[in-house]
C-alpha cells in the first residue's frame, strides 16, 4: 500500500474517532434539546425528533418556579464563592510557594491530605457546625467550607513556580509591600492561571447539589439545580418541564466556559504573560 494511502488512512481513522467521542460528548445535550419540546409521553417512549410542546412546557416551568429568584440564588453562589475561593486559594499557593520555613512543606502535605477526606466524613460535623452558628438556610453556609479548597491551592503553588523571581526582587527594591507585589504583579502575570480556576471553581460552585440540599431549606434560598431536581423526584414528573430547567441550568457554565475558552487552556498549561 502507497505511503500517502496509509497516512490518509490514518487520518481518516483518527478524525472518525474524534468524530465519534465528540458526537457521544454532545448528545446528552441534543438530547436534552430534543426532549424541552416534547410531551412527557413522547419523552417516555424515546421520541427523538422534535415536538411543538416547548412553549407549553416553558410556560409550565415558569408557572411552577420563580426563576429569577433561583437564578439570582445560584449566580450569587457561584460568583461570591467563586471569587472568595479564587482570593484564599491563591493567597495560600503563592504563600507556600514564596516563602520558605521548616513546616512549611508538613503543613503543606496536611493541606493536601486533605483531599483524600471524603466529604460524607465531615458533612455532619460541619452542619452541626453551621447550625450553632446560626447560618442554616443561608447562602453564606453553602459558600465558607469551598473557600479554602485544597486543590485550588495546589493549583496555584504549582503554577506559582512559573512566577518569575526577578520580578518580585524587583518590586521589593521598588519598595512595594508584599501584599502590594501580589495584587499588582502577580494577579496580572497570572491571569491565564485565574481564568482556568475561575472556569473550574465557577462550574463546581454551580453544579454544586449535595450540601446545598442539606443547608438549604427554604424555597426562598434554593439554587436551580435543587429546584430541578424536586421537579425530577416528584410522584409524576413532567420531565419536559424538568428539561427546560436542565436546559436553564446549563447555559451559565457553557457561556462562562466558551468566554473563557482560550485562558482557559493557557492557564491548564501553566503558560504565564
Amino acid at each position: 500500500m502507497p505511503r500517502y494511502t496509509t497516512r490518509y488512512l490514518s487520518a481518516a481513522l483518527l478524525y472518525g474517532a474524534l468524530g465519534l467521542a465528540a458526537f457521544i460528548s454532545v448528545f446528552p445535550f441534543i438530547w436534552m434539546v430534543i426532549s424541552a419540546t416534547n410531551t412527557t409521553a413522547d419523552i417516555v417512549t424515546g421520541k427523538a425528533t422534535f415536538g411543538a410542546a416547548f412553549l407549553a412546557n416553558l410556560g409550565t416551568f415558569f408557572t411552577q418556579v420563580d426563576v429569577p429568584l433561583i437564578m439570582w440564588n445560584s449566580v450569587k453562589i457561584a460568583v461570591a464563592g467563586t471569587v472568595l475561593t479564587l482570593l484564599v486559594s491563591s493567597l495560600a499557593g503563592y504563600g507556600f510557594e514564596i516563602f520558605r520555613s521548616r513546616f512549611r512543606d508538613r503543613v503543606y502535605t496536611l493541606v493536601l491530605l486533605t483531599l483524600m477526606v471524603p466529604f460524607a466524613a465531615i458533612m455532619i460535623p460541619l452542619f452541626m457546625l453551621m447550625a450553632k452558628a446560626g447560618l442554616i438556610d443561608t447562602h453564606i453556609a453553602v459558600i465558607l467550607p469551598t473557600i479554602a479548597w485544597a486543590f485550588v491551592i495546589f493549583y496555584f503553588r504549582q503554577a506559582s513556580k512559573a512566577f518569575p523571581s526577578e520580578l518580585r526582587d524587583a518590586a521589593k527594591v521598588d519598595g512595594l509591600k508584599e501584599w502590594q507585589i501580589f495584587f499588582y504583579i502577580y494577579f496580572p502575570v497570572m491571569r491565564s492561571t485565574y481564568a482556568a480556576a475561575f472556569v473550574i471553581v465557577f462550574m463546581l460552585n454551580w453544579n454544586n447539589y449535595l450540601w446545598p440540599l442539606i443547608v438549604l431549606q427554604s424555597n426562598e434560598t434554593k439554587t436551580i439545580t435543587l429546584v430541578v431536581s424536586s421537579l425530577a423526584s416528584a410522584y409524576y414528573p413532567d420531565y419536559g418541564t424538568v428539561m427546560i430547567g436542565t436546559i436553564l441550568a446549563t447555559l451559565p457554565t457553557l457561556f462562562i466556559f466558551f468566554a473563557m475558552q482560550r485562558q482557559f487552556v493557557q492557564g491548564m498549561l501553566g503558560s504565564v504573560k
